[in-house]
């Protein structure tokens, strides 16, 4: 699992060059006070970074779709496994091990901090991703271990006393619903009331003189409420001081970069679709996203793409099979006004160019949605870039309206747009379209669908949006599954037996219905910026 690299920094952590585990990491919970001291490779400086981010985004991608608690579970077990390992102090591992990992988690924190504290929106996403994940594993420490640290950070808080329990017993009682008896055998700590502004604002503690009177059974909310203030002043701190890094050669383009990353599949040719024709783009436009659909449409519309929009959806028709030959014939039949003249003086050597065949011969990648969403915002003209992103509420309004999205769901994918959570609201959007296009009226919740006659199928990926190439891939194995598989329930290759290609699933608890039928759905869409 670990590179050369990591070895060596397990080798050095081994050999003394780290805090000591009991004195340094004595739980695996940490509220970052201190930076790390120790020398790391760049390389290592940015995998750290990019692993970290894969846990953050997947903790609150998971979040935003309403996931079950077993499915969030699951999903980020899968993601800690792979990324960031954790071992408790009861697992039976050697002691290397758990002072890497937890160093890790350390030096991960404070160079993600130096990346998202050069603004205001990337400050308020760290702040949001770091509490998040804090208390998600509060939530799951045992509760001798959650004790232990709280009383590591010496943290002014003063416990109530059985006497002051007693005189306060009534008051405490009506604040908690908890009766007189549960009163007196919970430990309350007394705080300042700002320290727990959240328990205050839901009416949960009771307030006296400036001091709030905090359950233990609340206190992930003390505990989260000191994080979220300590490094919310650390972040400010932090960003006052970033441009004295600028001159820094070496760190600076990782950290302006790390925010910025793509960190999913690269998609650079497809047999998903078999030998695509010119001809044949067409007929798939029904699996596209909307962002290159509506490319597609105005291509056939004005004849014409400017800059942008070709390279943005000439690459996709790359990766999902278009030949460089038939790249050239699908752009000059495109481009009916011109010539083949002219098309070829103009237009055919850019073609190349981005199947690597001229200049610097590099072999181009189709664009994930982050970059769609954050480089080269369309202007006048343009076509390119993120409905969801870069549209009008009016124009996006009208792309749902086209593809017969009820009110319902259309309020549920444009508040997700405009609380900046972009690459959701297109995980949405799939999953509304898909299922409306496989005659599906009754739920979508919890992995699987049903067609109103009892057959059980599926509709989207384990995993939300991040490319156009991974909704028309996932659009394609769908309907050829739902094709092959005739009335039956499961994929099949037509042969004996199920078939092996990969079949996509649902993550979430939405509730499709027909138009103007009851619907349930849960969503906060008080959110920063999607990163």
């Amino acid at each position: 699992m670990f590179t050369q690299t990591n070895k060596k920094s397990r080798q050095n952590i081994a050999q003394g060059t780290s805090i000591a585990l009991d004195n340094g990491y004595p739980t695996r919970l940490n509220f970052y006070k201190d930076p790390p001291l120790l020398e790391i490779s760049i390389e290592e400086f940015e995998q750290y970074a990019l692993d970290r981010m894969q846990v953050l985004t997947t903790l609150l991608t998971a979040q935003m779709r309403n996931l079950t608690p077993e499915q969030l579970d699951r999903t980020m077990n899968e993601a800690i496994k792979k990324y960031m390992p954790m071992s408790s102090n009861r697992a039976q591992e050697a002691t290397q091990d758990h002072q890497y990992e937890r160093r890790k988690d350390h030096i991960s924190h404070f160079i993600l901090r130096l990346a998202y504290s050069r603004s205001q929106e990337l400050r308020s996403w760290f702040l949001r991703a770091e509490c998040a994940l804090f208390r998600y594993r509060f939530d799951r420490e045992v509760s001798s271990e959650q004790i232990r640290f709280i009383v590591s950070q010496n943290l002014s808080w003063k416990k109530v006393s059985d006497d002051d329990k007693r005189r306060l017993a009534s008051e405490l009682s009506a604040s908690s619903f908890k009766t007189t008896q549960k009163v007196q055998e919970e430990t309350y700590f007394e705080v300042d009331f700002e320290k727990v502004t959240g328990l205050v604002g839901r009416r949960q503690v009771y307030l006296k003189g400036g001091k709030a009177y905090v359950p233990m059974a609340d206190q992930v909310d003390l505990v989260l409420d000191e994080f979220k203030g300590r490094l919310a002043n650390a972040l400010e701190v932090t960003g006052r001081a970033l441009p004295r890094m600028d001159e820094d050669d070496r760190l600076m383009p990782v950290l302006n970069n790390i925010n910025k990353q793509y960190l999913g599949r690269e998609f650079t040719t497809s047999a998903i679709a078999g030998e695509i024709q010119a001809q044949d783009v067409d007929s798939l436009k029904v699996h596209m996203p909307p962002c290159m659909e509506h490319l597609h449409n105005e291509m056939r519309r004005e004849k014409h793409l400017k800059h942008w929009g070709r390279m943005q959806y000439g690459l996709f028709l790359k990766g999902i099979g278009l030949s460089l030959e038939q790249a050239l014939i699908f752009w000059q039949m495109a481009f009916e006004k011109l010539t083949p003249d002219q098309f070829n003086k103009q237009y055919a050597y850019n073609v190349r160019h981005s199947y690597g065949m001229e200049g610097k011969r590099t072999d181009y990648t189709p664009y994930s949605c982050r970059y769609i969403i954050q480089n080269n915002a369309p202007g006048p003209g343009d076509r390119h870039g993120c409905p969801f992103r870069h549209f009008s509420a009016p124009n996006q309004r009208a792309i749902l309206a086209a593809h017969d999205v009820d009110d319902f769901d259309t309020e549920d994918i444009m508040s997700l747009a405009q609380g900046k959570h972009y690459q959701i609201a297109c995980t949405r959007y799939y999953e509304v379209t898909r299922a409306r296009m496989l005659g599906i009226t009754d739920n979508l919740k919890g992995g699987s669908i049903h067609d109103g006659e009892g057959n059980v199928g599926m509709v989207a990926s384990q995993e939300s949006i991040e490319h156009p190439n991974q909704f028309f891939e996932q659009s394609f194995l769908l309907m050829k599954s739902r094709q092959s598989q005739g009335e039956s329930v499961g994929p099949t290759d037509g042969q004996n037996g199920p078939s092996e290609t990969p079949q996509p699933t649902i993550k979430g608890q939405y509730v499709y219905k027909k138009a103007g039928a009851g619907a349930q759905f849960s969503s906060n869409s008080n959110h920063d910026m999607e990163m």
